[in-house]
């Protein structure tokens, strides 16, 4: 799924939510940042964590915000335009236009898991890394990812069309190895799993929704049935026995030091 026009903008909703918020929060309290760190946000998107990393190192740090889309480097510029340590590369995660160990930490936020290659973008994220250091990644386990509410056999045609939009359905429970084979010690997940019954301004079920019902009209669902989808969606939700789950998953690890 390219993230982009109208899917970018849904994507860059969900970041503004409490879910995105909260990812955010929890990447910030895990990285050990020095003043003079050189860090790499992976899939940056429109640049909220970038904002974070770049108050947290002084002129001798520096921030790399890599991004494929260029709806979302656009935004991420004009949000980031105050700082001077926040460098934009439009690219790849598989091709890192930096030298071997640029960086002293990189992390990525539901980036992987698109990522068919993903073993390659892995390899070249260890590439421009230094000696001894880190790595933190959230990902989401997306069978767990789930509206609950309309009608059984409509929901699962629903859940089963989404789960084309990424190449890695299940991606934190494959991780750990693939790390590790890089040369990754101290690999440790922790679940940020949640659970919401409502919709609201500030709610990510409210875009993941959209997300969801965008994509699946790619894949051949009906909008007469998407409609109904979103309806019955509602209809719970009035009712009081709506539900939306998501099982994101941070990964950190660590570059043994040689």
């Amino acid at each position: 799924m390219e993230f982009k026009n109208e899917i970018g903008k849904l994507q860059r909703l969900v970041s503004a939510s409490s879910a995105g918020i909260s990812r955010r929060q929890a990447v910030l309290e895990t990285l050990i940042i020095k003043p003079n760190d050189h860090i790499i946000d992976i899939g940056c998107g429109a640049g909220d964590l970038l904002i974070h990393l770049a108050k947290a190192v002084d002129n001798d740090g520096h921030i790399y915000g890599l991004d494929p889309s260029k709806d979302q480097i656009t935004n991420a510029n004009v949000k980031c335009a105050e700082f001077q340590n926040i460098t934009f590369l439009k690219s790849t995660a598989d091709k890192i236009d930096l030298p071997d160990k640029t960086c002293n930490l990189a992390t990525s936020t539901q980036t992987f898991e698109y990522i068919k290659n993903v073993d390659d973008a892995l390899m070249e994220t260890r590439r421009i890394l230094k000696s001894g250091s880190s790595f933190v990644n959230i990902s989401v386990l997306w069978d767990y990812f789930r509206f609950y509410g309309a009608e059984k056999k409509l929901n699962e045609k629903i859940h089963d069309a989404f789960k084309a939009h990424c190449s890695h359905q299940m991606l934190p429970m494959e991780l750990p190895g693939k790390l590790s084979n890089l040369g990754f010690t101290n690999i440790k997940n922790k679940s940020l799993s949640f659970v919401i019954t409502h919709r609201d301004q500030n709610s990510p079920a409210k875009y993941a929704e959209d997300v969801i019902a965008f994509f699946v009209k790619l894949q051949g669902i009906s909008e007469t049935e998407v409609n109904d989808w979103k309806e019955q969606i509602n209809h719970a939700e009035k009712e009081g026995r709506f539900g939306f789950t998501s099982f994101p998953v941070l990964t950190e690890a660590f570059l043994n030091k040689i």
